[in-house]
């Protein structure tokens, strides 16, 4: 099933046989996440880690370098969200893009609100 079909595909609770069982993890490494469509880029797809975390992170791929998708169990959050988690098989070599989001701000404003452990209040 190429990633195309899989990302456009509007049932995700159909599932397929693969008809051999190959070994994707001589040529290629392994990534696991939620996977998106990119937002502008229709030759790349994005994988978010772990979508439901409070500390998120994804990948960028070109759908090109994905040799193959394995279909995981899906993730189901507190409120009854749920989403398809896959394992992408990227070929080794290929170019990737790992990107987290943070907010911005004042290092002496996070000191004075007690975000960094190493400051002691009281001192």
């Amino acid at each position: 099933m190429s990633i195309r079909k899989y990302l456009s595909s509007g049932s995700l609770h159909e599932l397929s046989r693969y008809s051999r069982v190959a070994d994707y993890s001589k040529g290629n490494v392994a990534f696991t996440g939620t996977p998106k469509m990119h937002p502008y880029d229709k030759e790349k797809i994005i994988l978010i880690s772990d979508p439901f975390s409070s500390h998120i992170f994804f990948y960028e791929f070109r759908v090109k370098d994905i040799a193959h998708v394995d279909e995981l169990p899906q993730i189901v959050a507190e409120s009854g969200e749920s989403l398809a988690m896959v394992r992408i098989w990227v070929k080794k070599g290929s170019f990737g893009v790992r990107s987290e989001p943070f907010v911005t701000d004042d290092t002496l404003n996070c000191m004075k609100d007690g975000i960094f452990p190493s400051k002691r209040k009281g001192k």
